[in-house]
């Protein structure tokens, strides 16, 4: 398979691609850029233009060669080229991000911060099919595009995060790119090795230079290997709690949900099965039963649907199993609010209340780095639009300015960023549950003599009203300057 490869010729296209250069310095910070504002817009269009100017490929490829061939030198030349272009793209989507009126958490952003499964198999499919584009020498740039889907956005998540402060974002997208960049290293060195690249220093190579590259592959391959070990493991704990309950129950029984959370001690699990009413089960022998087959304690919380034999037990079953599916809809979606709640917020997912009955979600906010409360309303929007049929509520946190309210030149009219603030300001007094504002200048009734500013705070007071919140006169401010509101004890004796 290798005696039709040009080796010399493919290693002088890695050694070529493979440094640091102006050129790939310059590709860096511009692929960076475009990717954090794709992640930022939520423009997956914008996000592909980033991985089409890319230029990831080429030190990933030097690094597998490099192990392949068990070149120190060019090894050295890709690890710094990576870490320097890495470290680069970080700061600068960090900076892109302080320096961005927009901050919100998208729907792009979040999906960057879960590694699972199906991202490692993107990201080795890409590697091995970069590899062997590289090596026939042919689609090599088209290719990239894939491989760079497995790291530039990820590390545009990571510099994101750090500069929001949200590090449960920055965290996950860390642990996608270290993922990705293990897999597509290992897969090409691997794809290098079959075309021979590793054959012509075999005589050379020593015990110890064997011992090595062994080791480096071994250390590479421990976060892989961890990760797929504790996703076999989980598969293999579902399928032997779902086989014991289907032996407890007997053949005419159904496992409608399965629940499992891994990340308690000891494992929770949660079922809910459909079967006759003659096998029905104690909880506790239930629990016996699934704690021998799985060797290690467990909580279970197993509900039982029983349905009674006869011409309607198949209504009744399909009624049970309709209402246990539904169930588990709502679980799964409150679970899915929960943790993009959590993250968008920057909070713990134990901080998040959930009323699955009343469809409501609530949530303190963590302070954001020059984040005003239009910011965190905006934060919320943006949450809620991706969220149907549910009401969803981030509290800005205490401490923060209500936004002054201006007017349009001359009239008592509020023009439309005064419209806004004024919207924000009753926002933010809903979320802090203030009953009452303070505005200054307020004198009421209104006569025909009131000044302009008097009639403007009689204007800001008649909308509180009408959001249910009571308006409290206090000293006026300057003279035609913006309205600034406040805290106020709640007195409807001022009104």
């Amino acid at each position: 398979m290798s005696s039709a490869v040009d080796h010399e010729g493919v290693m002088a296209r890695v050694a070529e691609d493979s440094g640091w250069s102006a050129r790939f310095a310059f590709m860096t910070i511009m692929s960076a850029g475009i990717a954090v504002l794709g992640l930022l817009q939520s423009s997956p269009a914008v996000v592909i233009g980033a991985m089409l100017i890319s230029p990831l490929m080429g030190p990933i490829m030097g690094l597998g060669f490099s192990l392949a061939l068990f070149d120190f030198t060019e090894m050295r030349r890709s690890i710094v080229a990576l870490a320097v272009a890495s470290a680069l793209a970080i700061g600068f989507t960090a900076l892109v991000v302080l320096l961005s009126p927009l901050k919100a958490t998208t729907a792009e952003i979040l999906a960057r911060t879960r590694p699972n499964l199906f991202d490692l198999l993107v990201a080795m499919f890409s590697a091995l099919a970069g590899t062997f584009a590289l090596i026939r020498g042919r689609g090599e740039t088209i290719v990239g595009v894939a491989i760079a889907t497995a790291l530039m956005p990820p590390l545009a998540t990571v510099g994101y995060g750090l500069a929001v402060g949200n590090f449960a974002i920055a965290g996950g997208a860390a642990a996608l790119f270290g993922t990705n960049f293990v897999t597509i290293t290992l897969s090409a060195m691997i794809m290098a090795q079959l075309y021979g690249f590793g054959h012509r220093l075999s005589e050379q190579q020593t015990w110890a230079q064997t011992g090595l590259l062994v080791g480096a592959f071994l250390v590479m391959a421990i976060p892989l290997g961890i990760s797929l070990n504790q996703i076999a493991r989980e598969a293999v704990i579902a399928t032997q709690v779902r086989s014991v309950l289907n032996t407890s129950y007997g053949k005419d029984a159904r496992v409608a949900q399965l629940d499992i959370d891994y990340k308690v001690n000891p494992i929770a699990i949660r079922a809910v099965v459909i079967a006759p009413r003659s096998n029905a089960l104690r909880p506790q022998i239930l629990a016996q039963a699934v704690e021998a087959k799985l060797g290690q304690p467990v909580s279970l919380q197993a509900d039982q649907v029983l349905v009674d034999p006869g011409s309607a037990a198949i209504d009744q079953e399909q009624a049970a199993f309709t209402q246990a599916q539904e169930q588990q809809r709502l679980r799964e979606e409150g679970s899915e609010i929960v943790r993009l709640l959590a993250i968008t917020a920057g909070a713990k997912p134990s901080d998040v209340l959930l009323d699955r009955d009343a469809r409501r979600a609530v949530t303190a906010a963590q302070p954001l780095p020059g984040a005003s409360l239009l910011a965190y309303r905006l934060l919320e929007t943006r949450v809620a639009s991706q969220i149907n049929g549910w009401s969803i509520a981030i509290v800005p946190p205490a401490g923060l300015d209500l936004p002054p309210i201006a007017f349009a030149s001359g009239s008592d009219q509020l023009d439309d960023a005064g419209k806004t603030a004024l919207s924000t300001a009753i926002w933010a007094a809903r979320r802090w549950n203030w009953t009452a504002l303070s505005v200054p200048g307020l004198r009421e009734p209104v006569s025909e003599r009131a000044t302009l500013d008097q009639r403007r705070a009689a204007a800001i007071a008649a909308a509180l009203r009408e959001n249910k919140i009571v308006a409290v006169p206090t000293r006026p401010g300057r003279a035609g300057a913006a309205i600034e509101l406040g805290a106020a004890r709640a007195d409807t004796s001022t009104q």
